[in-house]
C-alpha cells in the first residue's frame, strides 16, 4: 500500500484499486504535463536533465504528488502523475517551473548560460490535461517511448 505523508494531506492508493482515498474521499485524479524550453533550445541534456528531472521529483513529492511517468526530450519534458484534490495545478505548475529555472541555472551556469543571457529557461506556456482512467495506460507508454 502507498501511503503519501506531507504538510497538508495524507493519501493512500487502495490495495488492488486504482484510485486513493483520505480521511474524507475517494478519488483518482490524473493528469499530463508537458513543459517546453524557451526557443525549443536543447538545455535538457547530460547533468542538467537529470538535476530538473529531480527538482521535478521533489517539487511534487513535497505536494503529495505520485508521478506515474516522467521523460522527454532535450527540449520538452513530459509528466504523468496521480494528485489529491486540494491541490492547485496552475500553482503547481508555477512552482516546479520557476524552482527549476532559478536552480538551473544558478547550479549549471555555463551549461544553461550556453543557450540563454538572460534568466530565461522554459516557455510562458504549458500544456496540462486531464487524463482519465481508460487512457492513463496509453499516455504513460507515450511518454516512456520519448
Amino acid at each position: 500500500m502507498l501511503v503519501v505523508k506531507g504538510i497538508y494531506a495524507m493519501f493512500k492508493k487502495v490495495k488492488d484499486k486504482p484510485y486513493y482515498t483520505n480521511n474524507h474521499s475517494c478519488f483518482l485524479l490524473t493528469a499530463h504535463l508537458v513543459l517546453v524550453t524557451k526557443y525549443r533550445n536543447p538545455v535538457l541534456q547530460g547533468n542538467v536533465k537529470d538535476y530538473v528531472y529531480q527538482l521535478i521529483r521533489e517539487t511534487m513529492e513535497a505536494e503529495n504528488i505520485v508521478i506515474r511517468e516522467m521523460n522527454g526530450e532535450t527540449d520538452y519534458v513530459h509528466v504523468l502523475f496521480d494528485y489529491a484534490p486540494d491541490i492547485k495545478l496552475t500553482a503547481l505548475v508555477n512552482k516546479i517551473k520557476s524552482r527549476t529555472s532559478r536552480l538551473a541555472r544558478r547550479d549549471y551556469p555555463l551549461e544553461v548560460g550556453k543557450y540563454y543571457s538572460k534568466p530565461l529557461f522554459w516557455t510562458n506556456s504549458y500544456f496540462l490535461g486531464s487524463v482519465g482512467v481508460n487512457m492513463a495506460k496509453i499516455v504513460e507508454e507515450y511518454i516512456k517511448k520519448q
